[in-house]
């Protein structure tokens, strides 16, 4: 995993998996897996898919010639709302793209260690071969 600044403020993880190192064959299948193990959890709450790649051909966007695919995955960790700021930092969104040979994937750190840790997790389980 490599942690990088974007746009010189947000902190984004990300995780670069090599199409043969995984037995996952596209981005829809890896958004399921990370589905499955959001309603697994005891705390995180499945929000919604988000197909990002289709809005922004739909808006005529422009999109990096290298992806194939991307789309999103929103979910929600928040056990307690201690501040008006707190909802700032939620719900939580983990991003997988498609490219010729690799998947990446990619989020914002988390407010919450443990949980940016079990994302971590989470993201490394997808390279499984």
């Amino acid at each position: 995993m490599k942690k990088s600044i974007l746009l010189e403020k947000y902190p984004v993880y990300s995780l670069e998996i090599n199409k043969n190192e995984t037995s996952y064959k596209s981005v829809k299948e890896i958004i399921s897996y990370f589905e499955k193990l959001v309603n697994e959890h005891n705390i995180a709450q499945f929000i919604a898919t988000f197909d990002h790649y289709a809005h922004t051909t739909k808006i005529g966007g422009a999109i990096n010639e290298e992806i194939l695919d991307a789309q999103n995955i929103v979910f929600c960790f928040g056990k307690a709302i201690p501040n008006t700021k707190m909802l700032a930092a939620r719900p939580r969104s983990i991003g997988v793209c498609e490219l010729k040979d690799s998947f990446v994937v990619d989020f914002l750190e988390a407010p919450n260690e443990d949980m940016n840790k079990l994302m971590e997790d989470w993201a490394k389980a997808v390279a499984n071969l």
